[in-house]
C-alpha cells in the first residue's frame, strides 16, 4: 500500500517543467545552427561572385594584352581600365624572367622561380582574425590551371563566431561588410604573366536577404521562447498549486498526513543536531465521538480546527504537527531533556483545554524518542501510538513513553502473525484438553479444549502470547475452526474405535457473530466428521452480547435447535450479566475464577456464587465453576449442588493422548 501511495505521489509531483525547458534548449540550437548556416551561405555566395568577377576582370585584361601585345597601346588601355572600372585597382606584368616590365601600382607581388604568390597587400578590417588566418596551417590562396583562388573555407570557417561578428559591425557602421580587400589575380601569358589587382567590397545592400531571413529566424525564436516561458511559468504556478491540494487536510484546512511524512523524514535525515534531541508524539482527544453527539460534527470539525490552529502556534522552528485522523494529531517536537518535554506537553494540553471553558476535555499523549538518527516517521508515529494504546483507563498521567519491552512486544507480533499461516498448516498448534469434574462423585463427565502452540524453535508458546494478538488481527476466525475440526476429529475417532466420548467444550470467539450464517458454518464443520452434535459444547463470552445483539440471539437458538449445547463462559467478568441472562437461552454457565479469589471470597464471593447456583438452576442451566484449586472449594461446590468443576485441583490442560488415560 506505501509502495503504491508513493509511487502515485512520485507520479504527481513530476517536473514536467524540465520537458518544456529541454525543449528551448534545443530549439536555440536548432536556430543558432540555422542561422549560422544561412550567414555561411550567404556571405560565401557573395564573395564567390565577387571573385567570379574579378576573374572576368582578368580575363577582360588579358583580351587587351592579347589584342594589343607590348605597347603603349596596352599600357593606355589597362591604365584607363584600372581608372574607370570598379574594383580593379592595379595591373602589373612580369616578362620572362620575373621581372616587373610595367605597373600603374606602387607595391606588386613578388613571384618566385616556383610561381607561388605572396600577398603583400590585404587589408582586413579585422587586422587579427586576417593575421590569425595568414599564419593558419591551411593555406588562405591556391594556384589552379595558372589561376590564383581566395580559399574560402579558410576565411570563414575559422573562428565563425568572430567573423559573424565583425560581418554585423562593419555593416551597421559603414555599409560594407569586408572593405578594401584587395586580392592580385596572375595569368601565365607568352611573354610572362599578368598581375590584376582586384578589390572586394561587399555592400549590406546585397546582403538584404540574408538580414530578412536571420530578422525572421530571430522573431521564431522569440515566439517560441515566450510560449515556452509562459508554459513554463504556468505549469511551476499548476505544480505548485497540485502540491499545495495534495498536502492540504480536507478537515482541518492545514497540513495532512503526507506533509508530515515526507517533511518529517528530510527533517530527521539532514538537521538532526547534537543540541537538541527530537520525540515523535501522537496526541489524541478521547470521547471525540461523544463531543461530536452532544455538540454536532460541525461543531467537532470546527474544534479541530481550533487544535490545528493552537498546536501551530506552539510548534518551533525545525518542528512538525499535522493532523492524522478523526482527533489524533501528530507531533515532531524539539527537546534537550525528557523533563522539559513532559512540562512542554503538560502545557499543550492545558492551552487545548482552554479552547473550551465549559467542557472538560481529555487527551491522551504517545511519546517515543527518536534514538540512534531513526527517520521512519510512520514507524515512530506507530510507536508512540502503542505506547498510547497501553495507558490504562484509570491512569492519573496521561502520557505514556515508548520503551524497549514495547519494542520486544512488536517484534513478537511481527513473529507471530509472520508464522501463524505456516503454523496452522504445518498444525502446530496442538489441542489441549482440561477435565471437567462431577462435583459429586468427582468424575470426569466433560472437557474443555484449549489451544497451545509448539513451535519449532520457541518451542511451549502459553496461549497469552498469541491469542490476543490473533483476537486483535483477526487470525482468531481460522484458529477457532481449525480447532473445532480437530475436537470433530478426535471425537468421531474415539466413536468410531468404540470408546464413549464426554461433551467437549470449544471456543467461539465474538469476532464470529458477524456472520449471519455462523450456525450453518459450524454445522458444515462438524458434519463433515458425522459426530452427534450433543457431544460439542459451544462456549461464548459474555462480551460478545456486546455486538451485534439481535444476530447472537438468533445465532443462539440456531446452534440450540441444531442440538449443540451452548454456554457462557466468564459469567461475572461483565457488566451486565443478569441482562444477558434474562435474553439469552443458554445451556451452560460458567462461574468466573475471579468469584474463589481474594480475601473476601469465602464470604461475600462465596455467597454471590450460592446465589448464582441458585438463580441457573431454576433458568434450567447447568454449572461449571472454573478456577478451582483447594478442597474446600470442591466440598462448598457440591454442597451448592454445582454440576462440574474445572480447575488444577483435578487436572491441568493436558494433551490428548494424555487425556485418554484420564478418562478411559
Amino acid at each position: 500500500m506505501r509502495r503504491s501511495k508513493d509511487k502515485r505521489i512520485k507520479k504527481y509531483r513530476k517536473n514536467r517543467i524540465w520537458l518544456s525547458f529541454v525543449g528551448m534548449i534545443i530549439l536555440s540550437i536548432i536556430a543558432t545552427a540555422l542561422m549560422i548556416a544561412i550567414a555561411y551561405t550567404s556571405i560565401t555566395d557573395v564573395l564567390v561572385r565577387k571573385l567570379d568577377a574579378g576573374n572576368a576582370h582578368v580575363a577582360k585584361v588579358v583580351e587587351m594584352y592579347e589584342a594589343n601585345k607590348m605597347g603603349d597601346a596596352l599600357y593606355s588601355e589597362w591604365q584607363n581600365y584600372t581608372k574607370y572600372i570598379e574594383g580593379v585597382s592595379g595591373i602589373c606584368f612580369f616578362d620572362a624572367e620575373g621581372s616587373c616590365a610595367w605597373k600603374n601600382v606602387e607595391e606588386v607581388p613578388n613571384l618566385n622561380k616556383e610561381g607561388t604568390f605572396e600577398v603583400q597587400e590585404y587589408q582586413y578590417k579585422d587586422q587579427e582574425l586576417f593575421y590569425d588566418m595568414i599564419l593558419d596551417d591551411e593555406k588562405l590562396f591556391y594556384l589552379e590551371n595558372e589561376k590564383i583562388y581566395l580559399n574560402i573555407e579558410s576565411v570563414f570557417l575559422k573562428d565563425m563566431e568572430t567573423v559573424m561578428k565583425q560581418v554585423f559591425l562593419s555593416s551597421y557602421r559603414s555599409g560594407t561588410i569586408l572593405e578594401t580587400s584587395s586580392v592580385w589575380f596572375v595569368k601565365t601569358v607568352e611573354e610572362g604573366k599578368i598581375c590584376v589587382n582586384y578589390s572586394i567590397n561587399v555592400y549590406g545592400d546585397e546582403l538584404i536577404l540574408f538580414f530578412l531571413i536571420m530578422v525572421l529566424v530571430l522573431l521564431i525564436v522569440l515566439v517560441f521562447t515566450l510560449y515556452y516561458f509562459i508554459t513554463l511559468v504556468v505549469m511551476a504556478v499548476n505544480q505548485r498549486r497540485m502540491i499545495k491540494l495534495l498536502y492540504t487536510d480536507m478537515v482541518t484546512g492545514g497540513n495532512n498526513w503526507l506533509y508530515f511524512v515526507r517533511n518529517g523524514t528530510r527533517l530527521l535525515k539532514f538537521h538532526f543536531s547534537n543540541k537538541y534531541n527530537y520525540a515523535m508524539v501522537h496526541l489524541r482527544m478521547e470521547k471525540y465521538r461523544s463531543f461530536c453527539t452532544c455538540f454536532g460534527v460541525k461543531e467537532g470539525e470546527e474544534l479541530l480546527e481550533r487544535f490545528y490552529a493552537s498546536l501551530k502556534k506552539q510548534v518551533k522552528f525545525g518542528e512538525l504537527m499535522a493532523h492524522q485522523e478523526m482527533a489524533d494529531f501528530g507531533l515532531l517536537l524539539k527537546y534537550t531533556d525528557k523533563d522539559e518535554l513532559q512540562n512542554r506537553i503538560h502545557s499543550i494540553e492545558e492551552r487545548l483545554n482552554a479552547l473550551v471553558p465549559n467542557v472538560k476535555l481529555y487527551f491522551d499523549f504517545g511519546v517515543c524518542y527518536v534514538e540512534n538518527r531513526e527517520h521512519d516517521v510512520e514507524k515512530l508515529y506507530n510507536n508512540a501510538f502503542t505506547a498510547r494504546g497501553l495507558l490504562s483507563e484509570d491512569a492519573e498521567v496521561r502520557i505514556a513513553f515508548f520503551d524497549e519491552e514495547m519494542n520486544k512486544q512488536q517484534m513478537w507480533e511481527r513473529k507471530v502473525e509472520n508464522e501463524m499461516e505456516r503454523a496452522l498448516v504445518n498444525k502446530e498448534f496442538k489441542v489441549y484438553l482440561q477435565p471437567k469434574y462431577s462435583a459429586k462423585e468427582e468424575k470426569c463427565a466433560g472437557a474443555e479444549a484449549l489451544v497451545r502452540w509448539i513451535h519449532p524453535e520457541e518451542g511451549f508458546i502459553p496461549p497469552n502470547k498469541f491469542i490476543p494478538i490473533f483476537e486483535k488481527n483477526g487470525f482468531i476466525l481460522q484458529l477457532d475452526d481449525y480447532m473445532l475440526e480437530e475436537v470433530a476429529r478426535q471425537q468421531a475417532e474415539w466413536l468410531a474405535n468404540g470408546k464413549s466420548v464426554v461433551p467437549i467444550s470449544v471456543n467461539v470467539s465474538r469476532a464470529h457473530f458477524t456472520r449471519e450464517d455462523l450456525a450453518e458454518h459450524i454445522c458444515g464443520i462438524v458434519d463433515k466428521f458425522n459426530v452427534p452434535h450433543d457431544v460439542i459444547e459451544l462456549e461464548l463470552t459474555e462480551s460478545a452480547f456486546f455486538d451485534d445483539k439481535a444476530v447472537l440471539l438468533k445465532t443462539v437458538e440456531k446452534l440450540r435447535e441444531y442440538g449443540f449445547m451452548v454456554s457462557m463462559d466468564d459469567f461475572g467478568a461483565g457488566y451486565s450479566s443478569l441482562n444477558s441472562l434474562k435474553e439469552l437461552h443458554i445451556d451452560v454457565l460458567k462461574i468466573d475464577a475471579d468469584f474463589f479469589r481474594g480475601v473476601d471470597s469465602e464470604k461475600r464471593g462465596m455467597l454471590i456464587v450460592s446465589e448464582v447456583i441458585d438463580l441457573a438452576k431454576k433458568l434450567n442451566m447447568r454449572i461449571v465453576a472454573e478456577g478451582i484449586e483447594s478442597r474446600e472449594q470442591v466440598d462448598f461446590l457440591a454442597e451448592q449442588n454445582c454440576d462440574l468443576i474445572q480447575g488444577y485441583y483435578f487436572a491441568k490442560p493436558m494433551p490428548i493422548d494424555e487425556f485418554e488415560k484420564v478418562y478411559n
